[in-house]
């Protein structure tokens, strides 16, 4: 800026160096130290073109602290969330065998039975149809789905969850029918009233509770593989159509009470919950582990 002044002056000073003998001279020092002594300080400024990105800005200390804690949350509220559902199922699950031991729910059970019988002579299509959904259920079926679910898992190299699953629906299956049956002894309800003839006790319901073991374990599992929330969603909401639908067909078929597949429904639901609770606790320990032992460069 200085040298642009001093340009100015001599060129201003031009016309008259024939006449006055100093015009030639350099302009003061002074001006000069003035030009200069108050040169303005330029600080760049972010650009606010639109086409131009502004550079990110750093959240502050309170900020921080405050995504930290959020993401905190976030990582407790599913393991919260889930082992609340596990005291409440277990809750639901007494609650049942309380009043079927004390005979209080005898008369609900009889009214849906009879009203199943009725229908079912009303209707044959209904009688087959439900016997083709109680197939789902089945010890073959679910046995063929928790097979298939643990060979997929093992060839993603995901042995920890294929073992889980694979103990989960086995000790599921033994505690059910070699403990919870004949603990409870509850019979059947009698021939007359059922499509076919089943065999064991009635109370909880093996296909309502192995059906929400098995279905609600693996639709946990494959949404747990899936980004986008509504599949996730779809995918457990298949799972818990099967577990509904097997349960119904059991009502339907006269083979159980009502009160069997609602117990039956909350055991499962409660067994396959904590279960996937062991299994994200596994597996993010050993996610910790790795990332220790990960070299840092």
């Amino acid at each position: 800026m200085a040298s642009s002044i001093q340009g100015a002056c001599r060129c201003a000073a031009a016309p008259f160096r024939g006449h006055w003998p100093v015009a030639s001279a350099p302009l003061p020092s002074a001006l000069c130290l003035v030009t200069t002594h108050h040169r303005p300080t330029h600080h760049p400024r972010p650009s606010t073109h639109p086409g131009e990105a502004r550079p990110p800005r750093r959240p502050k200390g309170f900020e921080r602290l405050g995504l930290r804690h959020i993401g905190a949350l976030r990582s407790l509220a599913a393991p919260l969330i889930a082992g609340l559902s596990v005291v409440l199922l277990l809750l639901l699950f007494v609650l049942l065998a309380s009043e079927v031991m004390e005979g209080e729910t005898h008369a609900l059970d009889m009214a849906l039975l009879h009203a199943a019988q009725r229908y079912r002579e009303a209707h044959p299509w209904f009688g087959h149809t439900m016997r083709d959904l109680s197939g789902l259920g089945s010890s073959v079926v679910l046995t063929l789905v928790i097979a298939a679910t643990v060979v997929y898992l093992a060839l993603l190299s995901a042995r920890v969850s294929a073992l889980l699953v694979a103990a989960s629906t086995a000790l599921g299956a033994a505690f059910i029918h070699l403990l919870l049956k004949p603990a409870f002894g509850r019979l059947r309800p009698d021939l007359a009233f059922a499509d076919y003839a089943a065999w064991g006790m009635s109370f909880p319901s093996g296909h309502a509770s192995m059906s929400a073991i098995v279905f609600l374990t693996v639709g946990a599992l494959t949404a747990n593989t899936r980004s986008r929330w509504v599949e996730r969603v779809c995918i457990l909401a298949i799972a818990a159509i099967a577990t509904f639908l097997v349960g119904i067909s059991r009502i339907a078929l006269g083979v159980h009470w009502t009160t069997d597949v609602l117990a039956g429904w909350a055991i499962g639901a409660a067994w396959a919950t904590g279960w996937l609770l062991v299994a994200h606790r596994v597996m993010r320990s050993e996610m910790t582990d790795t990332a220790s032992t990960a070299p840092r460069h």
